[in-house]
């Protein structure tokens, strides 16, 4: 049985995802788990991944940084998103060795773990050809963007639960104007993220096969660092 790490972390900022990316990695490559699944809210930010992104931006980085929003460029796939509160971040750090080393398949996997998740919620969540992510009619819901080096995933998905969606009005966001976004409460479910996050793990141990363990304690030192 494979078995995953759980890492919930409340809120940290963008840097400090990264960081706890950066140690999930350390021992998944250590072998001491197959994954590691960090779930966490990030405070507002916008990031630019590889494919892109600057021209899809609709506000100054001045603005953005008067208004406490973060402007960062980052190593993940896809483009222009937006993080803020009310949202639920995944960082799934997986060694797709012990699963299957195909990116394709990991994305439509995620892709898959959360429309399942929605329908939990009453949400018939869709597909979108050509488009990554999942969507409730031409309103995005979930964003994925991720990166795999030597087969271990980092960043990974955002679905929005109850967060500010006013904040998406500052870019286009994934580059696609014409269509809009959504989340949960919008569409009329309202849920606490904590049963949202809930109901992926459950989700996420089905479709990957894996026992996912509450490992929040074992990543207390790093959690203590990044609070200093």
């Amino acid at each position: 049985m494979r078995r995953c790490a759980l890492i919930t972390a409340g809120q940290q900022d963008y840097a400090s995802g990264l960081r706890l990316q950066e140690e999930a990695r350390r021992q998944v490559s250590a072998g001491a788990f197959d994954g590691v699944l960090i779930l966490l809210e990030h405070p507002p930010v916008i990031t630019i991944g590889r494919g892109g992104g600057a021209e899809n931006l609709r506000a100054g980085s001045s603005w953005l940084a008067g208004q406490g929003v973060e402007l960062i460029f980052t190593d993940r796939g896809g483009n222009i998103t937006c993080h803020n509160p009310g949202q639920l971040v995944g960082y799934p750090v997986l060694n797709l060795n012990h699963w299957r080393p195909d990116v394709h398949w990991y994305v439509e996997s995620l892709e898959e773990v959360l429309l399942r998740t929605l329908r939990r919620f009453g949400l018939c969540g869709d597909r979108k050809a050509s488009y990554t992510g999942v969507w409730l009619g031409n309103a995005k819901i979930a964003a994925i963007g991720v990166a795999v080096k030597k087969w271990i995933t980092s960043h990974g998905f955002s679905l929005n639960i109850a967060n500010d969606l006013d904040l998406f009005g500052c870019i286009v966001p994934c580059g696609i104007s014409e269509f809009g976004v959504t989340s949960l409460a919008a569409a009329g479910a309202l849920a606490e993220l904590s049963a949202v996050s809930a109901a992926f793990v459950e989700e996420f141990s089905q479709f990957f096969s894996c026992e996912v363990v509450d490992n929040t304690v074992g990543f207390s030192t790093v959690l203590s660092k990044i609070r200093q």
